[in-house]
């Protein structure tokens, strides 16, 4: 594919990348700066930097190899339910079961980056094939198979102000989490797991606690008590990989559905439930299969006005609900 474009007038100071982001939604960031590096992307006919910016009248010429781009992001069947929205950014509700970018394994899954490709074209009035009035950006992560509210930018500067925010601490999340086992803490106290974390050097994609690793705090609450079970209230004072999970699990309590650092892949009514018989011939289907983990709420400071908060909150999903309801009916807590 090679093509001329003309830098227009609305779009001149942009950096090179994020203006190729916009011209060409459907190819990854990661590769347009390699492509740019790589001399494939000339600013009038010499090469450039991917953050250089752009003046009016400025002639780019593109010369990709379309085949050698990664696929661009698959949207889910179901558009992303909105929980809050300004000028500057965005909180949407993920469900479990969708990978926030394309996994590598499975790149024609559905993604949330896919979801927000396709919300930023009907969001875009020249239709498709034109460039985006606006890039939808995550700034931060949740497991594929956790479910709740995630922050998005919709410019650039709010990106940068949000990535820093979370990457120094500085935005409160907070999560809702089913362990196995019957925690000690006392209502309406709360306790600290402060573990380090690292990569498992045993096992790709895990991690470990290890005291020479990063540094990794975690808060917890009872928020309700089952025979065998605890509803939990997590706040990660840090971001970590996996940090909820790897430190209910160093505690005793992991989560009752994580085939990673659990012992379950999937909870039954027969696993709860003692003199539940399955049907002959029939297989039990599961409560739930999948992490019983939710983010339940994100805090954080406005990027435009550091004096105002905006706090979010994810409704509880089915899934969630009906497994504490049916765990109240035979589990419930005596005392």
């Amino acid at each position: 594919m090679t093509e001329t474009i003309v830098v227009p007038f609305e779009r001149a100071g942009l950096e090179l990348d994020e203006f190729l982001c916009l011209h060409f939604p459907e190819f990854n960031k990661g590769y347009l700066r390699r492509a740019v590096r790589e001399g494939l992307i000339l600013i009038d006919g010499m090469r450039a930097q991917p953050s250089q910016r752009l003046r009016v009248d400025q002639v780019l010429i593109v010369d990709l190899d379309e085949a050698e781009a990664p696929p661009a992001p698959v949207a889910p069947e179901a558009a992303l339910p909105i929980l809050y929205e300004d000028e500057d950014l965005l909180v949407v509700d993920k469900p479990a079961g969708l990978a926030v970018e394309p996994e590598r394994w499975a790149r024609g899954a559905a993604s949330l980056a896919g979801a927000l490709l396709a919300m930023a074209h009907a969001r875009s009035p020249e239709g498709d094939g034109a460039p985006l009035e606006l890039r939808l950006r995550a700034v931060h992560r949740i497991d594929k198979d956790t479910s709740g509210a995630l922050v998005v930018a919709k410019h650039l500067e709010a990106e940068r102000a949000l990535r820093a925010a979370f990457e120094h601490d500085r935005v409160r999340k907070n999560y809702w989490a089913l362990v196995e086992g019957e925690h000690p803490l006392a209502d309406g106290e709360e306790e600290e797991i402060d573990l380090a974390l690292g990569p498992d050097e045993k096992r790709s994609g895990r991690m470990v606690v290890d005291p020479e690793g990063k540094p990794a705090r975690t808060r917890i609450a009872v928020l309700q008590r089952f025979r065998g079970f605890t509803w939990l209230a997590c706040r990660p004072l840090s971001g970590r990989t996996h940090q909820i999970r790897v430190h209910l699990a160093a505690r005793g309590f992991p989560l009752a559905v994580d085939p990673l650092y659990g012992r379950r892949d999937e909870l039954l009514l027969s696993n709860v439930k003692a003199a539940y018989r399955a049907k002959p011939g029939r297989p039990e289907r599961p409560l739930i299969a999948r992490l019983t983990l939710h983010a339940a709420a994100v805090e954080l400071e406005s990027p435009r006005d550091a004096a105002r908060t905006i706090r979010v909150e994810a409704p509880l999903p089915k899934d969630l609900a009906q497994l504490l309801k049916q765990l109240a009916k035979v589990r419930a807590w005596r005392t």
